[in-house]
């Protein structure tokens, strides 16, 4: 089998259809002419236009919110992309749902991360791109290369320039211990200090701020996370690190805005003065407040797709 494939082809399925864009875009090529639709009952339907026989297909797929539909949709484009002799087929997920599933916490549970991988490899991914998975481990769910690009490089230049005047007072706080590793590689980037928030969750989507781990008094804070679902944590953090460490303001930034339930309400009431998100999970207009400042994903993904495509590393892109 040709896996180098003769050309370059990106197809969009619902889950993100901007970014797919704005990717063929900066690689210079046009979208791939395919129709994701669904019959009366609701079963997915999919329809590609043109033909991929040889050819290095990327299918760029968001899988979140509505969720089920969308890893579906995913699964029968890599399907049909498989079935048309594509030359290599590379799954790009800017946002992977399920990866908070990824172990046993107690007895009977699923470990739904697994079944996604196993479902992608299946379908007939040769490949899959990604950006910031909840769990790390989750690459090695998989028997096929994943490339796991960090949105830690783009989010950290945003604030060194916004946020400049205030470098000498800057403390990069992790809402909880799961995210100290990506709060220290915030840190090292704008050269500052961190803080740990310590916390207990007393059951899903509840938490509990319990103490602050460094100083943050009189400080500029920016909290740090990979995902941001219902914002219970990151606003309870950004409470804490005001009113009991005593820190003078609170940016936060997070890698995939999942926003579900009352997130924008806590958002809004927080005493967040900015939140930044990158763009891997669509804003729907009704959730875009004041507070929220999307950046753009697009060129980091067209840069590893095209490190891809040419055989080149990975490792130097976020040097």
């Amino acid at each position: 089998m040709n896996y180098h494939g003769k050309d370059i082809k990106i197809f969009s399925a619902n889950g993100c259809p901007e970014v797919a864009k704005q990717i063929a875009d900066a690689l210079g090529l046009p979208l791939g002419n395919s129709e994701v639709s669904t019959f009366s009952d609701g079963e997915i339907a999919v329809s590609m236009f043109e033909s991929v026989r040889g050819s290095d297909v990327f299918i760029v797929q968001s899988t979140c919110a509505p969720v089920n539909n969308n890893i579906m949709e995913l699964l029968i484009m890599i399907d049909a992309a498989k079935r048309a002799s594509a030359g290599r087929i590379t799954a790009v997920i800017p946002y992977y749902g399920y990866a908070r599933q990824d172990r046993k916490a107690k007895s009977r549970d699923p470990i739904s991360a697994k079944l996604v991988a196993d479902l992608l490899t299946t379908a007939g991914a040769d490949r899959v791109l990604t950006m910031d998975l909840h769990a790390a481990q989750i690459q090695g769910f998989f028997n096929i290369p994943v490339d796991h690009i960090l949105g830690v490089p783009i989010l950290a230049p945003y604030y060194t320039q916004k946020l400049a005047s205030e470098h000498d007072n800057l403390v990069v706080v992790s809402p909880d211990f799961g995210s100290v590793g990506r709060a220290r590689n915030f840190a090292q980037r704008i050269d500052a200090p961190i803080a740990i928030i310590d916390k207990r969750r007393p059951k899903a989507n509840v938490c509990e701020v319990m103490n602050i781990i460094g100083d943050v008094k009189g400080k500029t804070v920016i909290l740090v996370d990979d995902m941001v679902d219902t914002a219970g944590t990151i606003c309870n953090a950004a409470r804490a690190v005001i009113e009991v460490g005593g820190a003078k303001e609170v940016y936060a930034c997070a890698t995939h805005g999942v926003l579900s339930g009352p997130a924008i309400q806590r958002i809004a009431d927080s005493p967040i003065k900015e939140f930044v998100f990158l763009d891997t999970v669509p804003i729907a207009g009704d959730k875009h407040i004041d507070k929220i400042k999307l950046i753009p994903c697009a060129p980091v993904f067209a840069e590893a797709i095209e490190r891809i495509y040419e055989d080149k590393p990975m490792s130097t892109m976020f040097g």
